[in-house]
């Protein structure tokens, strides 16, 4: 999924790209998401993900990170991003087009480097460090995905 189709996908939701300052990549306020316009698509796709995030599961103004509540706040955000465009069959479809690295897993999931490695993060936090997923262990740190083998005996 690109930028435009998740504009698409929540176009009830307005959003306006304009150059934000004070090194703000994006913001949620009243309803409204507001997008630094000088970013990449892929790195517009990733913060509109987290906005969308705030949307759906925070409340109020959470800018001062200083705030424990608006830390966890912010982790709630970004965890919706995550499973938004990082859910864990994401690793599986990476693995079946033959992605091997963690540049062409991103490049394939469409996300940029760091927030792949944050959802990775954010995995570990939840599952350890890897999990069984269809017949695959997907393996968090470092990133590997691979055939689950069966135990023969005899």
């Amino acid at each position: 999924m690109h930028y435009h189709k998740l504009l698409t996908e929540y176009a009830e939701i307005p959003v306006k790209e304009i150059e934000l300052q004070y090194g703000f990549r994006g913001l949620y306020r009243n309803g409204h998401i507001i997008i630094d316009k000088l970013q990449t698509n892929v790195q517009k796709r990733c913060v509109l993900a987290e906005e969308l995030g705030h949307h759906f599961k925070t409340v109020g103004n959470i800018i001062d990170q200083t705030k424990l509540n608006n830390v966890r706040q912010e982790k709630i955000a970004r965890r919706w991003a995550y499973n938004k465009l990082i859910p864990l069959p994401c690793f599986v479809e990476a693995y079946e087009y033959g992605c091997s690295n963690r540049f062409e897993i991103s490049e394939f999931l469409n996300v940029t480097e760091e927030f792949l490695q944050e959802a990775l993060e954010r995995y570990i936090e939840k599952y350890g460090t890897y999990i069984y997923h269809k017949n695959l262990i997907i393996q968090f740190n470092p990133l590997n995905i691979f055939e689950k083998r069966e135990k023969r005996y005899g």
